[in-house]
């Protein structure tokens, strides 16, 4: 995937969205929204690259979720209340 990525505006980005299609050819494009993230458009190329760090992303998760079930250290419910009303109290 490029390290490089074109910024656009997601009012320019509708306005302009067959241009747009041609930038996410050469780099993915960033849209944003008063200043937020709120979508990135890839090629088809980078798609592939995307596909790959998700299941990445997913295999680590599930060895985390692994890790957890073969020596699980859970707290109970009354336990996970008590910290929770802590936590929301605590400075009162």
């Amino acid at each position: 995937m490029s390290q490089n990525a074109h910024v656009i505006a997601a009012a320019t980005a509708k306005n302009r969205f067959g241009e747009m299609l041609d930038t996410a050819q050469r780099e993915p494009v960033i849209i944003q929204k008063h200043g937020r993230t709120v979508a990135v458009l890839l090629s088809g190329r980078d798609y592939e690259e995307y596909q790959r760090l998700v299941g990445l992303d997913d295999a680590w998760w599930g060895e985390q979720a692994m890790k957890v079930l073969k020596n699980p250290k859970f707290i109970g419910s009354e336990k996970s209340r008590k910290l929770l009303d802590d936590l929301l109290h605590a400075g009162k």
